[in-house]
């Protein structure tokens, strides 16, 4: 982790609301989903915050998570490799969001290296899991395992096709919203510039 003093005033606030923003239990959910996806013997951290940070800090199981979302031999990331070296480390984390990316998931849902690396806003790092798992379990091409409830199914384009006839019938049909003249009659109304007969 980089050498930071604490942080006081704004900086400080700025950061514990930033903090607030975690999710413990969703921690646990995305740890054990990324166990069961990875597939391989990975041993469980133990919950909090830092140490959800120490255990993805490195890249490589962001890395085999995002390889275990594809199929066979048509991983996004071709070498990984563990490092202790921190640049090293940084560029697999940004290995990992490029192919995030590249998969479906939105600029504005993917955290930035030293969120997760420096631990600067492991919430950020939690939205851009969810929304890999969301776009995994949406995709349902085989690749995602796990419990498919640990993640909300993303909205599907349900495109609509109408005929050339079909739009043209439309054109001469007056919507409601445009006002009506169904029953509107003008007996009863006075000329302009009569007075008003109050009887």
């Amino acid at each position: 982790m980089a050498n930071r003093g604490p942080s006081y005033g704004l900086s400080r606030e700025v950061q514990e609301k930033i903090e607030q923003k975690y999710d413990p239990e969703l921690e646990s959910r995305l740890v054990n989903w990324i166990i069961v996806q990875c597939g391989e013997q990975i041993e469980h951290p133990p919950p909090g915050r830092q140490h959800f940070q120490t255990w993805l800090m490195d890249g490589t199981l962001l890395c085999k998570l995002i390889n275990s979302l594809h199929p066979k031999g048509n991983e996004p990331i071709a070498k990984i490799t563990e490092s202790k070296m921190a640049f090293k480390q940084m560029e697999q984390i940004s290995q990992f969001l490029k192919a995030a990316e590249i998969y479906g998931v939105r600029t504005t849902d993917i955290f930035q290296t030293v969120d997760l690396w420096e631990g600067k806003d492991m919430a950020a790092v939690q939205r851009t899991l969810m929304a890999l798992g969301s776009l995994a379990v949406t995709k349902d091409d085989g690749c995602y395992k796990g419990d498919p409830s640990w993640f909300h199914r993303k909205a599907q384009q349900n495109r609509r096709g109408f005929s050339e006839e079909q739009l043209r019938q439309g054109q001469n049909v007056i919507g409601l919203q445009m006002g009506s003249n169904k029953g509107a009659s003008q007996s009863g109304m006075t000329g302009y510039g009569m007075p008003r007969q109050i009887i």
